[in-house]
């Protein structure tokens, strides 16, 4: 999927080695609500946006990768009059009853973008949103209080510490008296007692949420699809520097191209966890619920903060504020890109050629492009 300032295009290569490819314009939703042009307001906008491109994108490349299948079924279905007709052969192939005609179950549109897409898009972002909230909210905030109070780190109004061996002068049967989940439960409310998030204690929330976004992400990579998404990754940096370059868009030009590219959504989402270290070190609470609430509250303040940032320094890359801030999402890279081969470049630089169509013909060139 390639996508320009105004426009989207997804190119699929389907089995018999053909090119398909669907195009659109980009809604501007800026134009009906004013509003998402505030900064930082934008940034959370685009966000939701992209996620919805890149759901839609991946539902047409699965549509036309199955639609070969489902068409040799139609084929094989289409057969069966065939039974009629006495050529009795063809009943062992096709499953066929003689004197029945082959009704159709379902059919595809010509536009798989428009087949249920909403719905199922929809639903794939709020699943996303809440698995992403479990990892990456949840678990690094429970795990870093629990930290705090474990090793006795935990100031006021918080200052507790892990539960103490029984002593001497307790009863030896006490322990024996109680239920072993209410020993464990015990336990569990005292790690959970809130500890004040100090900067600190963001820090480590801040590590141990990006340990977990890198574990999960080489994990991916690991599997063969997804390992072949991330090679198309790579198809699409290098189709975007070679047109950035002033190129011809061919596979020998694009071929040569780094495949690591600054402004790609990697690397905001390494902004993204700094800026959250920050943020959460400013607006915290004595409570355990409401810290973690603010930190779901501020998702979309977070994405528009790190949205600016890549924004204002993406206007001069050369300079050393870029380079510092792109830097950890450029390494990132190498796991999120592979090195394509040709026929997945060819596919990356026929989407890119169809989304420059749909951009309005100023004879201004067009803003950089957001990979």
């Amino acid at each position: 999927m390639m996508r320009t300032p105004n426009a989207y295009a997804i190119a699929v290569r389907k089995a018999d080695g053909t090119i398909v490819n669907t195009a659109a314009r980009l809604p501007k939703w800026s134009d009906k609500y004013p509003m998402l042009k505030l900064p930082v307001v934008r940034g959370g906008a685009l966000l939701v946006q992209s996620m919805g491109l890149g759901i839609k994108a991946l539902n047409y490349s699965a549509n036309e990768a199955f639609a070969e299948a489902e068409q040799a079924e139609e084929v094989k279905v289409a057969l069966s009059p065939a039974v009629i007709e006495g050529e009795g052969d063809f009943a062992g192939l096709t499953g066929a009853v003689p004197g029945l005609f082959p009704v159709p179950t379902q059919k595809r549109s010509t536009d798989e973008l428009k087949k249920g897409t909403t719905g199922a898009a929809v639903g794939s972002i709020i699943f996303a949103l809440i698995f992403n909230v479990l990892l990456f909210v949840a678990a690094p905030l429970l795990l870093t209080n629990a930290l705090f109070i474990g090793a006795g780190w935990a100031t006021t109004p918080a200052a507790v510490t892990a539960p103490a061996p029984e002593t001497a002068a307790a009863p030896a049967t006490e322990p024996e008296q109680q239920a072993w989940y209410t020993n464990a439960w015990s336990t569990v409310r005292t790690y959970l007692h809130p500890v004040r998030p100090s900067v600190a204690f963001n820090l480590i929330d801040g590590l141990i949420r990006m340990t977990f976004f890198l574990i999960m992400i080489f994990s991916f990579s690991l599997i063969k699809d997804i390992g072949r998404v991330f090679q198309y990754h790579g198809a699409e940096h290098k189709t975007v520097f070679t047109w950035e370059a002033g190129l011809p868009l061919t596979v020998e030009n694009a071929r040569i191209q780094p495949r690591q590219h600054p402004r790609c959504g990697t690397s905001f989402l390494m902004v993204v966890m700094l800026v959250a270290i920050i943020l959460f070190s400013v607006i915290k609470f004595d409570s355990l619920l409401l810290n973690f609430l603010i930190r779901i509250a501020l998702m979309p303040v977070v994405a528009g903060i790190s949205y600016e940032i890549i924004r204002l320094s993406a206007k001069k890359e050369s300079s050393w504020i870029f380079k510092l801030i792109t830097r950890p999402g450029v390494w990132l890279q190498n796991i999120t890109t592979q090195e394509p081969d040709d026929q997945q470049l060819e596919v990356a630089i026929e989407a890119l050629k169809e989304s420059l169509k749909l951009e309005p013909q100023t004879g201004e060139p067009v803003p950089a492009l957001l990979s």
